[in-house]
C-alpha cells in the first residue's frame, strides 16, 4: 500500500496591519495607518510603526490603544442624499460630503459602497463591512441598480434602444441593462434606467453620446431594497433581512 503524501495546511493570508485592521470593520485603511504611525498599535504584543507591517490572518493578534481587534458588527445603512454632496469622506476642494449627512449620529466608522456623483440624488449605502461592499459593487455578484431619470427632450423608441445597445465613451464601451419610459411632460420626460454594473457617470456620459441632458438622476433601488418614502437628506439602518436580500 502506497501511504498517501501528508498533507499541508494552507499558507494563512498576509495582509499589511492597516489594511487588516480595516477589513475588521474598525475604520479606513487611511485612518489606520494613521494609528500605525502613532504607535497606537501593536501586533503581538510590539508596537508597529509601519502600516505595511505584515500580519497572519487567524494568527497574529492585533492590538489598538490596547484593546484587541475583533471584526467590528456589521453595520449597513441607506442615505437619500440629496444633490449637491459628493461621495467621500475627505474632499480635496472643500466641498460638502455626504458625511454631512452622518455627523450628528453617532456611528461606527462606515464607508460609501459603490457611489454617487455630485448633481445626482438617491439611495447610497454604506457599511464597515469591505468585503460585504466588494461583492455589491462586483458586476459578477451584485445585484441591479435603478435609476430614474429626467432627460431634456421626449422620449421615443430609438432612445431606448440605443441606450440598450450601448456606444463606446471615451474607449468604454457604455450600455444599460434596461431601459423604459415612466412619464413625459411638454418639452422633458422621465425615464427608468436599470444597470447591472457601475461605472463613473457612466448613464450621463452614455445620454450626452446622443445630445440627450441630464435634467435630474435618481437612485430609487439597489436590489429589492428601495428608497421609498426615506426624506431627502435622512438616512436609517438596514434590517438583516434587507441586508441578506442584497
Amino acid at each position: 500500500m502506497v501511504a498517501a503524501p501528508p498533507t499541508r495546511s494552507p499558507k494563512p493570508i498576509r495582509h499589511g496591519v492597516a489594511r487588516a485592521i480595516s477589513k475588521l470593520g474598525l475604520g479606513s485603511r487611511t485612518q489606520a495607518g494613521l494609528w500605525v504611525r502613532e504607535g497606537r498599535v501593536r501586533v503581538n504584543g510590539c508596537v508597529v510603526r509601519d502600516s505595511e507591517f505584515p500580519v497572519r490572518a487567524g494568527l497574529d493578534t492585533v492590538e489598538v490603544d490596547g484593546q484587541y481587534a475583533a471584526p467590528a458588527r456589521r453595520l449597513v445603512l441607506m442615505l437619500n442624499k440629496p444633490r449637491g454632496l459628493v461621495t467621500t469622506a475627505k474632499d480635496e476642494k472643500g466641498r460638502a460630503t455626504v458625511y454631512s449627512c452622518l455627523a450628528e449620529a453617532k456611528l461606527p466608522w462606515l464607508a460609501p459602497v459603490g457611489r454617487l456623483d455630485k448633481a445626482s440624488e438617491g439611495l447610497l449605502l454604506f457599511s464597515n463591512d469591505s468585503v460585504w461592499a466588494a461583492r455589491i459593487t462586483d458586476r459578477a455578484t451584485g445585484p441591479d441598480k435603478f435609476y430614474h431619470v429626467q432627460i431634456d427632450r421626449l422620449l421615443d423608441a430609438s432612445l431606448l434602444a440605443k441606450l440598450v445597445r450601448g456606444a463606446v465613451v471615451d474607449g468604454e464601451h457604455l450600455t444599460v441593462k434596461s431601459a423604459r419610459g415612466l412619464r413625459a411632460g411638454v418639452k422633458n420626460a422621465w425615464l427608468e434606467i436599470v444597470l447591472d454594473e457601475g461605472r463613473n457617470r457612466q448613464i450621463r456620459r452614455l445620454l450626452a453620446t446622443f445630445e440627450v441632458s441630464v435634467l435630474r438622476l435618481v437612485r430609487v433601488a439597489i436590489g429589492p431594497v428601495s428608497l421609498g418614502k426615506l426624506p431627502q437628506g435622512k438616512w436609517r439602518l438596514l434590517t438583516e433581512e434587507e441586508i441578506a436580500s442584497l
